[in-house]
């Protein structure tokens, strides 16, 4: 009976087992005995991340002597690091022995490495071969073994989840038919040869374009973070989360939030996250009344949500860039705000459960307004530091454009030295215990001097990404390179400036042990993200070579009975189900693959432009939610470890307080200006819409959380809470209510279509209704198709700008197929122009002048007021 109420409730895990928990899920399990197995497991890490950086390096000075590698060849040898590293570090079973490797698992590693080397050594021969449709039998067999080491590694490093769904896309891929495919997906099946040559050989399957991602970008940003966390940079986060917040009531889970926000920047695993901070917030917020499974609630809630933060986002934003085509810094834009305003309704949520239960503060309290100005303030300052910055280097640039870059280079260098300096003059941060009975919670000037040199890296990154615009791969190169020289001298120079100069060459070996035991770990963490992608990359392939990827749209409308919303709905739903189990990397590849064209296609079809990142973004949140979700949720079950809470209990919980990530995509799929689409931050109106936006959509944020939490400033009764839903609804879309009273376009008739173009201003945009028979089926299909519409020019420059070809025939117009390399032609891709039934411009919307939508908040902002009247007669505490 003990047994089965300790499984029930859970247990409290040890520091050793949370340890092995992190590893085996990440870096994997094995730890062997023998010095040589462990040494060339360390040394075959070690060389990986220094290839890594041998080819992330900008300027290619050794091009005079040595090979410049392309991508062609150097995702092989990526994906060769990582499976035959996966073979050694990842058991095959739960009981497989961890202290040494069996010689089937050498045997696997050696002909899984093999296989990837073959695609790297014979790169030239597969181009005039496999690549040109012409694969020889000892390439087949190759390719053939390739994937079943694959996709038996992605098993073990990652569970079956993926292994389980590459396995089902390469039967139907291969099959094409049968019971249980339905018949909108079914085709002829590809011939044996021609599976393998897509999936393996190719360069568009398993060493496509997710595979080129994790090579070019994801692991040097993974490298970088490992090598700040091995810095001390994670513990000083933790650290100065706490004492920013940790004395206000409820502080230790505010923390939380905010120090897995911090580490979240830094870290591609939410697994991680939760057990790095989890271990000493998750004690201390059951020290003030948290329970079991709330404290582990609150932390995987803020650790998964580290997966949606800017700039590195479980490295989905480089993903986003190659499969959306546009620039990485579009994509951190697009994706601040709604990031933002999840983590800043997080710790208001966490705030109303310390009300509700009326929390004590750890230490003096203090209060939560008051932090919320100070930081505001510090924000601002900081904004304004950096604005001055821009213009200094600019100045700088503009007056010695030639000595500029060395110029900073050792102005960098002496700031450097003087944070460093700082630094040195007050001790090492060290965690305290969580269980100690008296807490000595610290102040932020004790904190924040210690760790500023860890800032300058983060500056840097930010600076070649956001200002000099420089390609993520160019700008985490340079980051990660300062990293290096702040990780191998910050201990001497310390010892330095303390008077302790007998201890230099100690700490000067420390420090480079620490820069070894940064790569490493930076390697080990990419085991699984690299055979993740390269797993993925048969699922991406399956998509291009069969019709599912255009006629899922088809499957999920036919459920749906062409319900947009309940589209959505069934859209989210299958990402979650189909991101369950996986790293946030891989089920975002799959669930873009499969999920983001048929957001944008159903939307179109029911007269509602979805641009695209929205999509992305959409299918990418509730992705990463399976981390929460029950009965997978791992980050659920890492957190139950930590507390001892049961870990189903604890999902659920996690599942509650994260609605508001749940409800951000389907507000910004109506509103795409919550993500920023369509501004322009480059002028000073643009930057006002985007403040404006971003306070709105925070106050709807924290109206939404007080009326899922059940508490505002008091305790809401059940009328309050839909009542306070409504006027956070109404913030966020406030155009859903205008839409019902005034359509948002007037109807043109198709015979009209050119009057219209010519009478559009400038950058209107015109919404045309195509209809005609669809290329797959033949039935007829309906789109909406937006028409920008660019340039002074006549009607005739416009369409023609467009790529349209409209030919009027007795009161219809019809159209021609659209010129080829065209975004319309893309669009229109689904349609046979070749059929006997005509493509027809069914319908021409152009806007139309109406009252601003912005009138609707008057009546929000009065319920809102009503409700705050009725809360204050039974307010018994003050709100913030």
């Amino acid at each position: 009976m003990a047994d089965q109420s300790e499984a029930r409730q859970g247990r409290h895990y040890s520091d050793d087992e949370l340890k092995d928990l992190v590893t085996s899920t990440d870096s994997g399990a094995r730890d062997p005995s023998n010095r040589f197995t462990a040494r060339l497991i360390a040394g075959t890490a070690l060389a990986w991340s220094l290839f890594q950086l041998w080819i992330a390096q900008p300027q290619l000075w050794f091009g005079a002597y040595f090979p410049v590698l392309n991508s062609s060849q150097t995702r092989p040898i990526h994906l060769m690091f990582a499976i035959f590293l996966a073979y050694l570090a990842y058991p095959a079973f739960k009981r497989s022995p961890r202290d040494r490797v069996p010689i089937v698992d050498w045997a696997l590693a050696l002909v899984a490495a093999f296989c990837c080397f073959y695609v790297f050594w014979f790169s030239d021969t597969l181009a005039m071969t496999a690549r040109s449709g012409l694969p020889t039998t000892a390439q087949v067999v190759i390719g053939s073994v390739g994937l079943v080491v694959l996709l038996e590694a992605s098993r073990r490093a990652l569970g079956p989840a993926l292994t389980v769904v590459g396995s089902l896309f390469l039967l139907y891929a291969y099959f094409g038919t049968g019971w249980l495919i339905p018949d909108l997906i079914e085709h002829e099946g590809l011939s044996f040869t021609s599976l393998i040559n897509a999936q393996w050989l190719d360069t568009a399957g398993v060493f496509g374009i997710p595979l080129g991602v994790s090579t070019a970008f994801v692991f040097l940003f993974v490298l970088f973070g490992s090598l700040l966390d091995k810095a001390g940079a994670g513990n000083y986060f933790i650290q100065l989360a706490f004492a920013g917040l940790g004395h206000l009531r409820g502080g230790p889970a505010k923390a939380a939030v905010v120090g897995s926000a911090m580490t979240g920047l830094i870290s591609g695993s939410s697994i991680a996250n939760v057990v790095t901070t989890g271990t000493f917030t998750i004690p201390l917020m059951k020290r003030v009344g948290f329970t079991n499974e709330q404290a582990g609630s609150v932390e995987v809630a803020s650790s998964v949500n580290g997966q949606i933060m800017p700039p590195v986002m479980g490295a989905a934003a480089f993903l986003m860039v190659e499969f959306i085509g546009i620039s990485y810094i579009e994509v951190i834009k697009h994706a601040f705000i709604p990031a933002v305003i999840s983590y800043i309704a997080l710790v208001y949520i966490v705030h109303l459960e310390a009300l509700k239960k009326d929390m004590p503060a750890l230490g003096e309290s203090k209060s939560f307004l008051g932090m919320i100005v100070k930081f505001f303030i510090g924000f601002a300052v900081f904004g304004a530091a950096f604005t001055a910055l821009i213009y200094g280097v600019n100045a700088l640039e503009a007056a010695l454009p030639s000595l500029a870059a060395p110029v900073m280079m050792v102005v960098l260098g002496v700031i450097y030295l003087g944070l460093v300096w700082v630094a040195a003059q007050r001790p090492d941060l060290h965690m305290d215990d969580p269980n100690d009975p008296e807490i000595h919670l610290p102040t932020v000037g004790q904190v924040y001097a210690t760790g500023l040199h860890y800032i300058l890296p983060i500056l840097v990154l930010v600076w070649f990404l956001m200002v000099e615009q420089q390609s993520p791969a160019k700008s985490a190169f340079y980051a990660t390179g300062l990293m290096l020289m702040i990780i191998v001298t910050q201990r001497p120079l310390k010892a330095l400036f303390r008077g302790q100069g007998g201890d230099l060459a100690h700490e000067f070996m420390a420090g480079l042990g620490d820069l070894r035991d940064g790569l490493i770990a930076g390697a080990r963490n990419m085991i699984g993200i690299g055979v993740a992608t390269a797993a993925a990359g048969i699922i991406v392939a399956t998509v291009t070579k069969t019709p599912i990827g255009t006629e899922l749209a088809g499957l999920v409308e036919q459920l749906s009975g062409g319900i947009l919303i309940l589209m959505l709905v069934f859209v989210g739903l299958f990402s979650l189900i189909l991101g369950m189990g996986l790293p946030t990397t891989a089920n975002y590849i799959v669930v873009s693959s499969l999920m983001a064209s048929v957001v944008v296609n159903l939307g179109a079809q029911e007269g509602l432009i979805v641009p695209l990142i929205a999509a992305h973004l959409f299918v990418f949140y509730f992705g990463i939610m399976a981390d929460v979700t029950p009965p997978v949720g791992l980050a659920s079950f890492a957190a139950a470890a930590v507390s001892g809470g049961d870990p189903i209990r604890t999902g659920f919980t996690a599942f509650f307080y994260s609605l508001r990530t749940v409800a951000l995509p389907f507000l910004f799929i109506y509103n795409p200006a919550l993500i920023l689409y369509g501004i322009d931050l480059g002028t000073w109106f643009g930057i006002g819409q985007a403040v404006f936006i971003f306070v709105v959509a925070t106050f709807a944020m924290l109206l939404f959380a007080a009326a899922t939490q059940g508490y505002f400033l008091a305790s809401s009764r059940l009328h309050e809470s839909a009542a306070l839903l409504l006027v956070a609804f109404t913030l966020f879309v406030p155009g859903f209510w205008l839409n019902q009273i005034q359509s948002p376009f007037e109807t043109i008739e198709p015979a009209r279509f050119e009057e219209a173009v010519a009478a559009a201003d400038d950058g209107a945009r015109l919404r045309l209704l195509i209809r005609g028979p669809d290329f797959a089926t033949g039935e007829t299909a309906e789109t909406t198709l937006v028409m920008n519409i660019e340039g002074d020019g006549g009607a005739a420059e416009r369409i023609d700008a467009s790529g349209l070809m409209l030919y009027p025939d007795a009161g219809v117009v019809r159209l021609d197929e659209p010129m080829f390399g065209t975004e319309t032609a893309e669009k229109l891709s689904n349609f046979d122009f070749y059929a006997e039934q005509p493509v027809e411009l069914a319908e021409v919307l152009a806007p139309r002048e109406r009252i601003t939508k912005y009138v609707f908040y008057i009546p929000a902002l009065l319920l809102l007021g009503l409700v705050i009247m009725l809360q204050r007669r039974r307010q018994t505490k003050p709100a913030f």
